[in-house]
């Protein structure tokens, strides 16, 4: 169950950094725009730098999870389930405070969490079994 776990921790990342790139890289493109609700260029150049930052927040919490990932794999199993459990436990805070902030955020909200919930779940289980 703790590979499955850290599978899971795994994609919960590779979703964060996928969001960094549209926050941080890719924000004023009219795609980037629309997935978030961007009504327009003007509006997406007002928020770029708020984006910017935000993006790198989700590339922080990606890369405490593979950190994490990786030093568990190679035996330091003690700081590596730490920072899994970091990582995605904050990837989950976040997705708790989006819905309760904005109810209307829902769908974004189960999207940016479920994988980071199954982790902390999965790796939870493996560390209780192992």
């Amino acid at each position: 169950m703790l590979i499955v776990g850290l599978v899971l921790a795994a994609a919960a990342a590779a979703f964060h950094v996928f969001i960094f790139a549209l926050e941080s890289l890719k924000w004023t493109e009219p795609e980037t725009r629309k997935i978030f609700g961007v009504a327009s260029e003007a509006d997406a150049v007002t928020m770029k730098a708020l984006a910017f930052n935000q993006g790198f927040y989700n590339l922080f919490l990606a890369l405490t999870a593979l950190l994490g990932i990786g030093l568990t794999i190679v035996g330091f199993a003690t700081v590596g389930l730490t920072l899994v459990f970091a990582g995605t436990g904050m990837m989950v805070a976040a997705a708790l405070v989006l819905v309760l902030s904005d109810p209307s955020k829902l769908r974004a909200a189960a999207m940016q969490g479920t994988l980071p919930l199954l982790a902390v779940i999965a790796t939870a289980i493996g560390v209780a079994i192992g």
